[in-house]
């Protein structure tokens, strides 16, 4: 039990935030820390002692607030006040170029590109008011996504208030909640449930009703736009400003001068790929000019000056167990080969399609064969040649 008054309690309290809040922005956002991880847990500990002594003084946007203590009985659905749109892919640098001429018969304005690393993650909007974190939603169909404001709470690299005093009364910032390859490790080795990826059980942890599992999960958030007009014209400047309101914005990203710059970049990540702590599986090339991005509008499901350039198709050998027919809702005969799982391009497969008989015929592929499968971000495996040097002298 403390000997403080309330008053001195209030203005401890306010002073504890206030550290801990600033640790938490410099290790989320710039990877530093000024305190040592045992320093911080003991000032955490010291303030949540303090709000137990004065719980009159606990708010919303406390550190000590981040996990709910009981579960949802279910999610709610959130229409979002602007769709969450999902991207094209583009896959070679000629498709690259293809997107920037249609993209030049609308305008005769230069084309400067903003490069954002496309983290393998769930998507989900974060809503503030007044400065405070209220409520954050999942993607889910792109107009309605589920309420998760619990789960999201419970991630330290979301700030709870923003930074600072100069904010829009109402502020929507979207981006991806991931988990690192060094946390995915950890996790697959700790629990009797074994993940194929990381992007799985982000997307599964965020969606437990349980926020306490959420908060045992280590995952991380990563800010890539902002819904609220920031008074910036430039899609780079709205990062900068992101990052300047307590939320960790991609390092790596880089402002382009033309697509030549941007290949530049694409094939840099794509190079360091392996050492960076987080699955990535492309490069998000947007139009950095903010008002050419509002005119050139949305077509279909994806906006026109934004594209996902994907990493080259990953691939990888198995055996093939069984060749089965599947039938499609309009009727349609599809020959199916079921595989010996492997990892390939992030995630665990275990069927691969054949297309069709003539496609069996012209790869001679049999049961028992050692193929080579492609996946290339989430199309449907192919087979695509039989190594028959493997081939089984039964089949």
């Amino acid at each position: 039990m403390t000997t403080l008054t309330l008053a001195q309690a209030k203005q401890r309290i306010l002073k504890l935030r206030e550290v801990i809040n600033h640790q938490r922005y410099l290790y989320h956002v710039f990877d530093k820390a000024e305190l040592s991880e045992a320093a911080l847990d003991s000032l955490k500990h010291e303030l949540a002692l303090l709000e137990d002594d004065f719980p009159q003084l606990i708010t919303s946007d406390s550190p000590t607030q981040r996990v709910a203590g009981t579960a949802l009985p279910q999610f709610q659905k959130v229409r979002h006040t602007a769709p969450m749109l999902s991207l094209n892919d583009v896959f070679s640098f000629a498709e690259l170029e293809q997107w920037e001429q249609r993209l030049r018969k609308l305008t005769t304005e230069p084309l400067p590109y903003y490069a954002e690393i496309k983290m393998d993650g769930l998507a989900v909007t974060l809503l503030y008011e007044n400065g405070i974190f209220k409520h954050g939603a999942t993607r889910g169909d792109g107009k309605v996504g589920e309420d998760v404001t619990v789960n999201l709470r419970t991630i330290e690299s979301i700030p709870l208030r923003l930074r600072g005093n100069s904010y829009p009364k109402v502020l929507e910032v979207r981006g991806e909640v991931y988990m690192t390859k060094a946390q995915f490790e950890k996790i697959n080795k700790a629990e009797e449930t074994k993940y194929a990826n990381p992007r799985n059980i982000s997307a599964g942890s965020i969606r437990q009703l349980d926020p306490k599992i959420a908060a045992a999960r280590g995952l991380s958030f990563m800010a890539y736009d902002c819904v609220t007009d920031l008074g910036v014209r430039e899609h780079s400047a709205v990062h900068e400003r992101l990052i300047e309101l307590g939320f960790p914005s991609n390092r790596l990203n880089r402002r382009c001068a033309d697509l030549h710059a941007v290949e530049e970049y694409h094939t840099e990540i794509m190079k360091r790929r392996s050492k960076i702590p987080y699955w990535t599986d492309g490069v998000v090339v947007n139009i950095d000019n903010l008002d050419l991005l509002r005119q050139f509008g949305v077509i279909g499901k994806a906006p026109r000056g934004s594209v996902a350039y994907k990493f080259p198709a990953e691939q990888a050998t198995t055996l093939v167990q069984d060749i089965q027919v599947q039938v499609g809702r309009t009727g349609a005969l599809t020959p199916v080969a079921h595989l010996q799982p492997v990892l390939v391009a992030g995630s665990t497969v275990a069927r691969a399609t054949l297309h069709n008989a003539d496609e069996i015929k012209r790869l001679d592929v049999r049961v028992g064969d050692t193929v080579v499968i492609e996946k290339a971000g989430d199309i449907i495996p192919d087979v695509v040649s039989v190594v028959p040097e493997l081939r089984p002298a039964s089949s």
